[in-house]
């Protein structure tokens, strides 16, 4: 089907390597840092822009909820419309905070791993190879 032979009958695939490193993504740092990446953003950004929308939609279908006066000529649509900027500062506030406990933590530990890592496969003698001519 692919154009190449089939593989002989005894062939089988080679055994696995006890000695091989593990792969970055199974590293539970990384694993840490993915779900860092994945639950708190998508929870920030679903009350973020729900409570956009529910402003969107009270300013749409009850404008007289919404023009309700609070205290002189603030109405409930404008304290509504005024809320918004402080739910997006506190969301970019927590944010920032996530990030500078969970993540960065993270980050460096397998950063300085890597490194070590490059640092032992540099320093390992390298097998020689053909030589050019």
């Amino acid at each position: 089907m692919n154009g190449y032979p089939p593989p002989p009958a005894d062939w089988s695939p080679p055994a696995a390597d006890s000695t091989r490193v593990p792969s970055l993504y199974e590293h539970p740092d990384f694993q840490s840092i993915r779900g860092a990446f994945r639950t708190f953003p998508a929870v920030t950004v679903t009350l973020v822009v729900g409570g956009f929308l529910l402003y969107v939609l009270l300013s749409s279908f009850a404008p007289r909820v919404m023009n309700q006066p609070l205290a002189g000529h603030l109405t409930v649509g404008l304290a509504l419309g005024l809320a918004q900027f402080a739910v997006m500062a506190l969301a970019v506030w927590r944010h920032t905070v996530h990030m500078r406990r969970r993540v960065d933590p993270a980050v460096r530990r397998l950063r300085t791993e890597l490194e070590r890592a490059e640092a032992r496969r540099a320093s390992a003698p390298q097998p020689r190879g053909f030589g050019a001519w």
